[in-house]
């Protein structure tokens, strides 16, 4: 996926957010919600995501997105924490573009943990 600030409304987050697409949600509230990634990397593998029309991406942001964005990341360390992963850690993770593995156009957040996840790079 080449990184293209164009949101499609169609994408796969888009519509687990409209509900079109069942998921297992951890979490939800009034920005964002959470579910269980169906490809798993990690032995716990959540997605975060924003609801709305977001940033395709993080390359697409703009100052003025910071304040959500930060949430974002304190929503996420909250559920690592409700997930038990807190106390052993775990990983945090945002594709951009297609060298980095994103595959939707919708800006979100993978949570990884539940184990030893090797180095980054």
């Amino acid at each position: 996926m080449p990184i293209d600030a164009r949101y499609d409304q169609h994408n796969v987050f888009a519509r687990i957010l409209r509900g079109e697409i069942p998921s297992d949600r951890v979490y939800e509230d009034l920005d964002f919600v959470a579910f269980r990634d169906i490809q798993p990397a990690a032995p716990v593998h959540i997605v975060l995501v924003p609801r709305g029309e977001p940033p395709t991406s993080s390359a697409t942001l703009r100052e003025a997105d910071a304040e959500w964005v930060g949430r974002m990341v304190l929503v996420a360390a909250r559920i690592a924490a409700e997930q038990g992963l807190a106390e052993r850690g775990y990983r945090l993770v945002m594709n951009c573009g297609d060298d980095a593995g994103q595959t939707v156009g919708h800006l979100h957040l993978h949570l990884l943990g539940g184990g030893p996840l090797g180095p980054v790079a």
